[in-house]
């Protein structure tokens, strides 16, 4: 048998949502993960300090992360820190300042794009988001971007590279991050700018749009952005499997309850938490390329955003593991089916 060790896993692109779905889906992340930058597109979106803090108690309470340091007995999941992130909205620098500390990203969304993005941006003024850009620059915030038109739902993610191309060339010490990156456009937008960095999702490695919708519809694999052509896939396996420094895992887990995906107008989004780390494991051994996690998985993401994650240890084998049906009301990639790796021990 075959093992492999991780440590410090990040995901730097989760949804965790709230209320009964954030109890259920946060412990799943925290088990086996040592952060994860937490999005902001809750109902209604994370826009103030208060709900910035406010936000991340209720994460911690969830995984069972204990109020006081001094009790004894702390889970391991208290090994997990969730990284914030706001709601884009043009702030001003006074309140940047003060918020600063408690984030390491703003999320732009554009208007009503993906899910719950209604109050994103509707127009890129650069006049109009200068100040904010600007001082999200100089107090070294990350600018995380869903990057999407509202064009053919193939070509958005294409489309959308100019605006990346402006943003990058107007502000050129602000780190932008082109989230869930699925086109080889984006693959090859990574080169031009410095400042332009990417995540990549474990399902946009494994599937392109045949596997959504070439045969019966697969709504547990709908996504935004959705999956592309296989030469949008082999170019984002390139960068993963071999760890180029500008891009990092993000999974972009985005978990619904069943009757939301199973519906007219399934809900957007593929949950992949709590198997994330045992499908990467089997694709990067596929392909040689173990050594190579490591850096995918964490280390990347420590240089990005400069991060120093707390001590934890993932150790996994190529033992065989059945996906759950499911994990309280959500459905996982995969449910019901045997992947090639599982965890074997969290420490």
């Amino acid at each position: 048998m075959k093992t492999h060790t991780l440590l410090m896993p990040l995901d730097m692109h989760l949804h965790l949502r709230d209320g009964v779905m954030l109890e259920t889906v946060a412990p799943l992340s925290s088990y086996s993960f040592s952060g994860a930058l937490v999005m902001p597109n809750l109902v209604p979106p994370v826009i103030t300090l208060e709900a910035v803090v406010a936000y991340k108690h209720r994460i911690n309470h969830a995984i069972g992360k204990l109020d006081d340091p001094d009790e004894e007995a702390l889970m391991a999941d208290d090994c997990f820190e969730p990284y914030m992130s706001l709601f884009y909205q043009n702030y001003t620098r006074a309140f940047l300042s003060t918020v600063k500390d408690e984030i390491v990203a703003i999320k732009l969304y554009p208007a009503g794009i993906t899910t719950n993005s209604e109050g994103g941006v509707k127009s890129f003024d650069l006049d109009a988001m200068r100040p904010t850009l600007e001082a999200m620059s100089d107090l070294g915030i990350v600018l995380s971007v869903h990057g999407e038109t509202d064009g053919f739902v193939m070509d958005r993610e294409a489309e959308f590279m100019s605006i990346y191309e402006m943003l990058a060339v107007n502000f050129p010490k602000l780190k932008i991050v082109m989230e869930h990156i699925t086109t080889k456009a984006a693959v090859e937008m990574l080169e031009r700018y410095e400042n332009l960095f990417a995540t990549i999702t474990a399902h946009h490695l494994l599937i392109t749009l045949d596997d959504v919708a070439g045969g019966m519809l697969r709504p547990h694999l709908f996504c935004k952005p959705i999956a592309k052509r296989p030469e949008d896939r082999e170019a984002l396996l390139h960068v993963a499997l071999e760890a180029h420094p500008k891009v990092m895992f993000g999974s972009d887990s985005a978990p619904h309850p069943q009757h939301k995906k199973e519906a007219c107008g399934c809900a957007a989004g593929v949950f992949t938490a709590p198997i994330a780390l045992q499908l990467l494991c089997e694709l990067f051994d596929k392909h040689g390329k173990l050594e190579n996690l490591q850096a995918f998985i964490s280390d990347n993401a420590q240089n990005i955003y400069g991060l120093c994650p707390e001590f934890k240890e993932v150790v996994l084998s190529n033992r065989p593991f059945l996906v759950p049906e499911k994990y309280g009301d959500v459905i996982p990639m995969f449910a019901g089916e045997h992947i090639g790796w599982t965890i074997e021990s969290v420490n």
